[in-house]
């Protein structure tokens, strides 16, 4: 079965539009002007919107581990050193090549808790990138020079 990576919200995200909202009745409850209290308002409004659309972590639908996401982009020329790096030895890659293009995208899923890494290639096919390769899982520790 192939590896599927659904978006969930973080730890992070919870964090941020919760004291967001906590932020915002707090201002809201003094006694100050309305200045003050409109920008509590504000600040709950923008808690509870950002409740229902951040989500920037990832999680593996087979086992549910959470899971972190590194895109690096790359032009159509790295596409096979690329393909065999990632095959092979993902420490390899030239990171300095990057960001010359953004014909190739290399997806690199990563758990420090679990010690795993997944890497994919996707190519640029008019209007969306499609899989060029298969997903590879590598130990978190090869894969540390992609991770920023």
């Amino acid at each position: 079965m192939e590896k599927t990576f659904n978006r969930v919200r973080s730890t992070k995200d919870i964090i941020i539009f919760v004291s967001l909202v906590i932020a915002g009745s707090v201002l809201i409850l003094l006694p100050t002007g309305a200045a003050v209290n409109i920008t509590g308002f504000f600040m709950i409004f923008t808690g509870i919107i950002l409740a229902f659309v951040l989500k920037t972590g990832y999680k593996d639908m087979e086992t549910g581990e959470a899971y972190c996401k590194e895109e690096h982009f790359f032009q159509q020329a790295m596409n096979a050193p690329i393909s065999a790096a990632i095959a092979s030895k993902p420490d390899s890659i030239d990171l300095s090549q990057e960001d010359k293009g953004n014909a190739v995208r290399l997806d690199v899923y990563y758990s420090k808790s679990a010690g795993k890494a997944y890497l994919q290639l996707f190519e640029y096919v008019p209007y969306k990138y499609e899989p060029c390769s298969k997903i590879y899982e590598h130990p978190v520790t090869s894969v540390e020079k992609l991770i920023r």
